[in-house]
């Protein structure tokens, strides 16, 4: 398989998660998947989109909602499966044949997790951009940024809504598009 050099496929997701450790018998699921592509020659992101993944091994706590403002009602409503979700990746992002980003390692870990853990095939190729260790390294910081304090050294407001997949690829997006100006 080739691989596709014209765009990056930005990722973030949001996950099950709870106040302290996770309850007893429960791992931490995806819930959303935020997602777009950053056109690496214009600088144009499209195709952006949150994907509400139905969680299996979790419930989604009303810790998790007031962060993410995600609801067990909005997933009931909108969600798939994770195994579709990572179809969707795979089929309208070309998530195997392009290089993708994310802002940490936690997407990544939590996608390879999540994989083996339910036995499916990891979506991504293995060509991954860690934007927040990126823009440190770029704008010489001696230490990382969170994603909004990253977007505050640059002058760009948040758009959206902060721990929401598709405001926060969008968001990411961003970041790396000044990253790769210079």
């Amino acid at each position: 398989m080739a691989k596709l050099l014209d765009k990056i496929v930005v990722v973030d997701i949001e996950a099950t998660c709870w106040e302290g450790k996770n309850p007893e018998g429960m791992d931490n699921d995806i819930i959303e998947i935020g997602v777009c592509l950053l056109d690496i020659n214009t600088g144009e992101i499209t195709n952006n989109r949150g994907i509400f993944v139905k969680p299996e091994r979790s419930v989604i706590s009303s810790f998790c909602t007031q962060l993410t403002t995600i609801t067990s009602e909005m997933i009931e409503k909108e969600g798939v499966t994770f195994q579709e979700a990572l179809r969707i990746l795979k089929k309208e992002y070309d998530t195997q044949s392009r290089a993708w980003a994310s802002y940490g390692a936690y997407d990544l870990k939590q996608f390879q997790r999540q994989c083996t853990d339910l036995g499916k095939g990891y979506p991504f190729s293995p060509s991954h951009i860690n934007v927040k260790t990126l823009f440190a390294l770029k704008q010489k910081l001696p230490h990382e940024l969170g994603m909004d304090g990253s977007l505050q050294e640059l002058g760009i407001p948040l758009e959206g809504t902060h721990h929401r997949g598709k405001d926060d690829a969008n968001n990411i997006a961003k970041i790396l598009r000044e990253i790769l100006k210079n």
